[in-house]
């Protein structure tokens, strides 16, 4: 299995699957172990130390977008909070986002109903310090195509990143340089301050 096969059978099987309990799931334990060890072998070529993770949801309950996620652990090591770099499933077409987003939780818990407007207004201004991206990750807004806390969040978190169809998951060699974009920017927002400056200017506003 490679990185582009693993988000494949996510994108195409995922659909069926929520129909069925996850429990002992053979694609759950795609996402749990299979996909995000493919993932690290992406990563493997470049320098870091990264914590991946992958999520089909919790319990007895599919989530309503799984997720496949790499943290950099001294920023963080959880969706919740901080940034990372994630795939995103959406619920209403056959497409993977390559995301750079902002932690969905803390900012719901921190900004309640106004938190889907803060994270937008972060997002906004991360985007100006990451300009040197916006060729080769132009995708600024991504839509989930299912309602709720969570997946509103995730696509109000989003900075910016990438969008492939279904066909774009065939060339192996794209998605590791993709990848590897990705990352870069990752860093680049570490070296520029992360979140803490785009914060400390939304107060100020």
């Amino acid at each position: 299995m490679s990185l582009g096969h693993a988000l494949r059978r996510v994108v195409e099987e995922y659909p069926l699957a929520r129909t069925e309990p996850p429990a002992g799931h053979p694609l759950a334990h795609v996402i749990r172990k299979g996909a995000p060890d493919e993932l690290r072998r992406a990563l493997a070529p470049l320098d870091g130390s990264f914590l991946v993770k992958g999520s089909p949801g919790r319990g007895s309950h599919w989530a309503a977008v799984p997720w496949l996620a790499v943290f950099d652990p001294a920023v963080t090591t959880s969706a919740t909070r901080g940034y990372y770099l994630v795939y995103l499933f959406p619920a209403h077409r056959q497409a993977v986002h390559l995301s750079l987003a902002q932690g969905t939780v803390a900012a719901i818990r921190e900004h309640g109903p106004r938190s889907g407007d803060h994270l937008r207004a972060s997002g906004a201004r991360l985007r100006e310090r990451l300009s040197d991206f916006s060729d080769v990750l132009p995708v600024s807004a991504i839509t989930l195509g299912s309602g709720g806390e969570l997946p509103e969040g995730y696509e109000a978190a989003h900075i910016l990143g990438l969008t492939y169809d279904l066909a774009d998951l065939g060339d192996e060699r794209r998605l590791r340089a993709d990848l590897a974009t990705g990352l870069a920017a990752y860093r680049a927002l570490k070296a520029r301050g992360g979140l803490e400056l785009t914060a400390q200017r939304l107060k100020c506003q």
